[in-house]
């Protein structure tokens, strides 16, 4: 019997699908543009849906390897790492696919959006604020989950979230509004690369407006964006982006004439209603009926769809290469975690030579010291190792005292002699303690600004508000709408109040019962509570501070608290609760590192800005410990460098609507020159134990003809190191410590001053990492395309993408060191307009 066409794994990939399109009814087709499509099973194929989450690690599928949040990835700059990371994901996402068909292979992954501002609340998701170190590395990752096989992807990367998305406050609502050198220097590039590199095949529109237009509508973005693939790319929107062009944006009058307009854009799959496609479908019929939408505008979309689907192997059989492939955390991703999770830790300060931590006794203090936290894109981790669990496992369990760093109180209702209780299984907590006894303990961490989480010393958990009334059995902090975090009122005569704040309703005591409900609408309606502090917090830091040689601080934020996906943070400070840890163990014992693990840069502030010894990690997955103590101890050489610039004030960073970077100096593209622009930690920063120094900086050659204008800027590393327009920056480096170095050489350029069209104050246009043992020089060579300093120049009355990438002729000041700001060698280019 004759197979099918689109059975036919030896044909190409259109042809598969053009014929599997052809053999589908108008109804099917329909279908089929819902994210959540029916089998078809005279066809053979099965219930499919795009989406499944995949951004460092798998995630809502269960146990599965964590591995260091994106910002993490990225602070290593090492494309063979991101690359491996994301082929262990991949490999357990095929994993849980076997286990269950309905897991997509589809996966959602990577975030490709530029980190323009530390405020944006899903800062952790993305990579660097340079959207070229971006694509470097999200194309490496996305090569990871793409696998290497020809034919069939062991899963199909979408990229996430076009276009200029970097705030979650009113994100439906907003207009990032950008020039258009703003969008083809620094916005576009991101998703070119992974696009441009043909292992991305779907993007995801963002929630904002572009200029206005709402990003689901961005037709011609969508074309120039799919001109730049080798072959098809699907369109999938976000959750919920359909019903908001009509509530939120008023950019069409109906859900009908909002659906049609998104399939005339180009979007060819609706994330809308959940798994009911129903609706999706009779919008776009209607669309059909009112002439909105044609059938050829469909079938465009279906067809996408289809070679997205056919590129997983689903339609393949025995054939699928990756059918059997992937195991859910083996040995090897724990060895992997680890290893990422060590390179991605930053050294951002030692003064002192506090680092790396000799032998003897260490204090681990601070609310993250014996925990790992994870975010709401992280799956399940089988195990975690924390920050004391890392350091015990090399300096011994006697060797090791940890303090978290928050007070234990017990809490009397005002004008009673009962405290609040709680059960030993979390289930009860009820006002009906005579005294305070181990049953009433709470140990009360401050995250900031008022925000608290109780944990309870009867049960070991946390309180939440998830069920009614509270109870205290909530292992972690999580959840779309958090049901842990609580605000502290302090009336005047020092008696508390709480809020609960995933309700947003006041804790009062149940009259008869003395059962705790979050019911209170008003504050008159909240309970008081005196409290009764057992234990200082600070106190128990300082002491066990001043037992040990050396003292970790690990401080930093919940990824579900503060700043996540919907909340922008609500500033730039290292929290004051978090400088009052630190004050206290640091003035205990002076040999104190300040660790800050987090999801985003900090403004230290005072009490804090002048520490010693400082190292930043983000959330690292479940090897975070370990990773952090192979740093800590010097196991490991430190490799981390900062992809994202922290701002020595908050000022710094400008305003986080204010998507004109140039205009406003901010990222380390344009902060000015001089003692105004010096950011506390600047991008590419980040410290060895060796003593690295630069030399000479020489160009070969040191005068290039400018190249012909063009539409995209050439990759970070040039693959041909030879070709025309490609110039080698040597750069001589000596280590003239006692241990190895592990140094990220950097190569900027300081700009054009006679180029007509404003060159940035600084950037990267290559870096290279060297090994240097103690006493050793070496010249490290980086290739440099010219073509990387091209300006976006408009065409003469023309549109946003009517123009070209051209290199101005002149002399150009090359930089090289160890950050952006950091540059000690130095050369002139000379750029020379080219001849015919």
């Amino acid at each position: 019997m004759d197979v099918p066409a689109f059975r036919d794994h030896r044909l190409p990939v259109p042809e598969r699908a053009r014929d599997l399109l052809s053999r589908l009814s108008h109804d099917e087709r329909v279908a089929m543009l819902h994210q959540h499509a029916p089998a078809v099973q005279r066809l053979g194929l099965a219930p499919f849906h795009t989406g499944c989450e995949a951004l460092h690690g798998v995630a809502w599928l269960g146990e599965a390897t964590v591995f260091p949040q994106p910002v993490g990835l990225a602070a290593t700059w090492d494309t063979d790492l991101l690359r491996r990371v994301g082929a262990a994901v991949a490999g357990e996402v095929r994993a849980k696919h076997r286990a269950d068909p309905s897991v997509s292979l589809n996966v959602w992954a990577p975030v490709v959006n530029t980190l323009r501002h530390p405020g944006w609340g899903r800062n952790e998701e993305g990579y660097a604020e340079d959207p070229h170190l971006t694509a470097h590395l999200a194309t490496a990752y996305s090569r990871g989950l793409r696998g290497e096989h020809e034919r069939v992807w062991t899963t199909v990367p979408t990229l996430k979230h076009f276009l200029a998305y970097n705030n979650e406050t009113d994100r439906s609502s907003t207009s990032s509004n950008l020039d258009p050198r703003t969008l083809h220097e620094e916005e576009l590039p991101a998703f070119r690369g992974p696009v441009e590199a043909g292992v991305a095949g779907a993007v995801m529109p963002s929630y904002n407006q572009v200029n206005g237009v709402p990003a689901h509508l961005q037709g011609e973005l969508f074309d120039e964006l799919r001109s730049w693939a080798p072959g098809s790319v699907a369109l999938v929107s976000d959750a919920a982006a359909p019903a908001f062009l009509v509530t939120l944006q008023g950019a069409a009058p109906d859900r009908a004439a909002g659906n049609a307009a998104m399939v005339r854009a180009g979007v060819d799959s609706f994330t809308d209603d959940d798994a009911d496609r129903g609706p999706t479908v009779r919008r776009i019929e209607e669309a059909l009926e009112r002439g909105l939408l044609t059938r050829e505008e469909i079938d465009r979309a279906v067809l996408r769809l289809l070679e997205l689907r056919i590129r997983t192997g689903e339609l393949d059989g025995d054939q699928d290469p990756y059918a059997q492939h992937g195991t859910i955390d083996p040995p090897e991703h724990r060895r992997l975690a680890r290893e990422a999770a060590a390179r991605s830790v930053v050294v951002l300060r030692d003064d002192d030579r506090t680092l790396p931590l000799a032998a003897g006794s260490v204090a681990v203090v601070g609310p993250l010291a014996d925990v790992v936290l994870t975010d709401w894109y992280s799956g399940t981790p089988p195990y975690a190792v924390t920050p004391a669990d890392g350091l015990r496992d090399v300096f011994g369990p006697d060797r090791v005292e940890v303090a978290t760093g928050a007070d234990v109180v017990a809490l009397r209702v005002a004008g009673s002699d009962r405290y609040v209780a709680v059960s030993a299984d979390g289930a009860s907590v009820v006002a009906d303690a005579a005294g305070a006894d181990k049953s009433t303990h709470l140990q009360v961490t401050d995250w900031g600004d008022g925000v608290l989480t109780l944990r309870a010393a009867a049960s070991g958990r946390l309180l939440t508000g998830a069920s009614w009334p509270l109870r205290a059995d909530a292992d972690r902090v999580g959840g779309w709408e958090v049901q842990e975090s609580f605000r502290r009122h302090v009336h005047a005569d020092g008696s508390w109040s709480l809020l609960h704040l995933g309700s947003g309703r006041w804790v009062r005591v149940q009259r008869g019962t003395g059962v705790l409900c979050a019911e209170g609408r008003t504050l008159g309606d909240a309970a008081r509570f005196v409290p009764r502090v057992l234990e200082s917090g600070a106190a128990r830091v300082a002491e066990v501070a001043a037992l040990c040689d050396a003292v970790v601080v690990v401080v930093g934020n919940d990824p579900h608290l503060g700043g996540r996906e919907t909340q922008d943070r609500p500033h730039l400070m290292l929290p004051d609760a978090a400088v009052e840890v630190w004050r206290a163990a640091s003035d205990a014992n002076p040999r104190a590192v300040l660790a800050i693990v987090s999801s985003y840069p900090y403004v230290l502030g005072p009490g804090a800005e002048h520490a010693a010894a400082v190292v930043w990690s983000s959330h690292g997955g479940q090897e975070l410990g370990h990773g952090l103590a192979d740093v800590l101890t010097g196991a490991v050489e430190p490799t981390g460098r900062l992809a994202q610039t922290w701002p020595a004030r908050p000022e710094q960073a400008g305003d986080l609507f204010d998507y004109d970077t140039r205009r406003q100096q901010v990222t380390y593209r344009h902060l000015p020159a001089g003692d105004l622009g010096v950011p506390a930690f600047a991008f590419g920063h980040g410290l060895t134990y060796g003593d690295v120094v630069y030399g000479g900086l020489d160009l070969s050659p040191a005068a290039v003809a400018a190249p012909a204008p063009t539409r995209d800027h050439p990759p970070l590393h040039p693959t041909d190191p030879s070709a025309p327009g490609v110039l080698t920056a040597r750069v001589t480096v000596r280590n003239s410590g006692d241990r190895p170095a592990e140094e990220l050489v950097q190569v900027y350029s300081l700009g054009c001053p006679a180029a007509e069209t404003g060159t940035p104050v600084r950037l990267l246009l290559g870096y290279r990492r060297v090994r240097l043992a103690p006493g050793q020089e070496a010249v490290v060579d980086v290739p440099v395309d010219v073509a990387r300093l091209a300006v976006w120049e408009d065409a003469p009355g023309g549109g946003a993408l009517d123009g070209a990438l051209r290199v101005q002729p002149g002399e150009y000041l090359l930089a090289a060191g160890p950050s952006s700001v950091d540059l000690p060698a130095r050369q002139r280019l000379t750029v020379e307009v080219a001849t015919r």
